[in-house]
């Protein structure tokens, strides 16, 4: 049932002949999954059908991981750095669709792991023949799709130099090839080539004529058309705040409200952004709209919302994370994941269906003082208008260079 030997793999310097490899290697445990699958009812969980489930176990808990990150990690990321025209609308279309196989395997998988557990250590010989169905017509026509269109593109589009770095971080998540001295100057190499990812950029335009007199209008514009879009996540913002020491750091949280008031989020009060913008309240935010070549820039002063506004944002919360919050006190250090569980537990006991807001929980508002609309535009050739605000409160608007 299994096949012990195995066709030589191709070596690093060839990538995409490599991932080519682990296609045949996962074709070869479907093939093993669908044999065992008719073999069980006839001989049961014999050695034979122990040592079948073994390997593919075996492979699929580790290696098709390996191979997913591969695509995930290194492959896509830099396909999209440097397609353009019809490859990039390509990519657009169909990455959404392997990442979302990736997701369904994996749960495909989870049920049929359990199964093949049982067959290995014998104590059950049953194998769902639909969710063998399930998991190999899944995994072809994914192989299929990347074998039709993703891989001819990165061999028509990489250079020597990416196939290079492509191979060299395949390998060093396996943890084979080069000694440590080497792999440090491959990673310096790696971190070199940097230079060479480059994506051109040329959705769309922007000039003054585009836009609207009131900043906030235009900001609700262009967020109505990344939720039309279907950007992931446009309400996520980079948050950057500076210390008393003068340190700046950055994070990302989401965007609860704006409005002719500013930009609203919520967090812990004791938190090390909280207790920044207490000592500085000075911020920037930063949404990147990837999907649509675009950001946006504000920088403003911070206040806290009203009381009256975190209690309502904090009861419409779902209850877990309202008692997440209360079981949290962010940024501070705690022993291990067990004890974070164990506060939430102890909270969950105690506070009830409709817990109240903490008072170290709330809001804080951006009120902006300027923004910046960018939009990517061929060769780095990008539009830029700055919208700022005067002491009247009226705005002024610009070009500036990109």
């Amino acid at each position: 049932m299994n096949q012990v030997l195995h066709d030589a793999a191709p070596d690093f310097d060839q990538p995409i002949a490599v991932l080519k490899h682990c296609h045949g290697r996962i074709r070869k445990q479907l093939g093993t999954l669908e044999r065992l699958l008719s073999h069980l009812p006839e001989h049961g969980a014999d050695e034979q059908a122990r040592q079948a489930a073994e390997a593919i176990l075996r492979y699929f808990d580790k290696a098709a991981h390996l191979h997913h990150e591969d695509e995930e990690q290194d492959l896509i990321p830099m396909l999209r750095a440097v397609a353009q025209g019809e490859d990039a609308a390509t990519l657009q279309a169909l990455v959404p669709v392997i990442l979302q196989d990736h997701k369904d395997m994996d749960a495909l998988w989870q049920d049929l792991h359990e199964q093949l557990s049982l067959i290995k250590e014998g104590g059950a010989a049953t194998l769902s023949a639909s969710a063998v169905q399930r998991f190999v017509q899944r995994y072809t026509s994914h192989m299929e799709r990347e074998e039709s269109v993703v891989a001819p593109m990165a061999l028509r589009l990489f250079s020597p130099e990416q196939m290079a770095r492509l191979g060299a971080a395949m390998q060093a998540r396996r943890g084979i090839g080069a000694a440590p001295q080497a792999q440090s100057k491959d990673t310096s190499a790696i971190g070199q080539a940097v230079a060479d990812l480059r994506k051109d950029y040329g959705q769309a335009s922007l000039s003054e004529d585009d836009v609207l007199d009131d900043p906030m209008l235009q900001f609700t514009k262009w967020f109505e058309q990344a939720l039309k879009a279907e950007v992931n996540e446009p309400n996520a913002m980079s948050l950057a705040t500076v210390a008393p020491d003068g340190r700046p750091s950055s994070r990302i949280v989401l965007v609860k409200q704006f409005d002719e008031r500013g930009f609203t989020w919520y967090t812990n009060y004791e938190s090390k952004k909280s207790q920044d913008l207490a000592a500085n309240p000075q911020a920037a935010l930063l949404f990147f709209w990837s999907e649509l070549e675009r950001q946006v820039r504000i920088e403003g002063r911070v206040e806290r919302t009203s009381a009256e506004e975190s209690d309502r944002y904090f009861r419409s919360r779902p209850l877990k994370s309202r008692l997440s919050a209360i079981a949290s006190r962010q940024s501070a250090p705690i022993e291990n994941r067990a004890a974070l569980e164990s506060n939430y537990e102890a909270v969950a006991q105690q506070a009830g269906e409709d817990p109240a807001r903490p008072d170290n929980w709330g809001g804080w508002r951006l009120v902006p003082e300027r923004l910046e609309f960018w939009q990517g535009r061929r060769s780095r050739f990008h539009d830029r208008i700055v919208y700022e605000r005067q002491a009247d409160g009226s705005w002024t608007r610009q070009r500036l260079q990109p």
